[in-house]
């Protein structure tokens, strides 16, 4: 079947605009991460308001290398432009010391003292009223969203569709059918390594 430009729009904008409601949540919202946060995943936790992770943990979106684009457009916005256009042009993921050195993340902390901290953290919250964090994170969100927000995640949720129908996005599809993703994978990353 040919591919359905505005159905693949619908669908996507429904899994973003899923992920966003962690954004427009009106309390805040935190991901704790230990473990491997990549693709739709690293969607969920740049949409929360904080992000904590174990120092043995990593993030990125590997899918940039050649089937998809981060719907949601959170790298920019929470990286800027040099460190973004690094994680996207290359689909690299990083640890999370590395994330937390270049302000993608809160903290790392050791696996060990993950739940402590953050349970810590969210004692410390709660301490504050809810209509004070209401507007703190309305002002900080809001900046964000007349910096462009939801038309960068219009375009971006457009390119994802464009970039899983380019001729390089369907042999990657077809190539994952025929030997499995992962192996599908490891030969996608080889290939980028030379």
């Amino acid at each position: 079947m040919p591919w359905d430009p505005y159905e693949d729009y619908r669908w996507m904008k429904r899994s973003t605009d899923d992920y966003m409601s962690l954004w427009r949540s009106l309390k805040p919202t935190i991901a704790k991460v230990n473990g491997v946060c990549v693709a739709g995943g690293s969607d969920i936790a740049l949409c929360c308001d904080l992000i904590f992770m174990a120092e043995e943990a990593s993030i990125g979106y590997p899918p940039a290398r050649v089937w998809g684009c981060p719907t949601t457009a959170m790298w920019v916005y929470r990286i800027g432009l040099e460190n973004a256009k690094r994680m996207l042009l290359t689909g690299e993921t990083i640890g999370a010391k590395e994330a937390a050195r270049i302000g993608l993340i809160s903290e790392a902390l050791p696996a060990n003292k993950l739940d402590d901290h953050v349970n810590a953290f969210v004692k410390k919250l709660i301490t504050v009223p809810t209509n004070q964090l209401f507007f703190q994170k309305q002002l900080v969100n809001n900046a964000y969203e007349i910096m462009g927000l939801a038309a960068t995640q219009r375009l971006s949720t457009l390119f994802d569709g464009m970039t899983r129908h380019t001729p390089e996005g369907v042999a990657f599809q077809k190539r994952c059918e025929e030997v499995g993703f992962k192996k599908a994978v490891l030969e996608r990353d080889a290939a980028n390594k030379q």
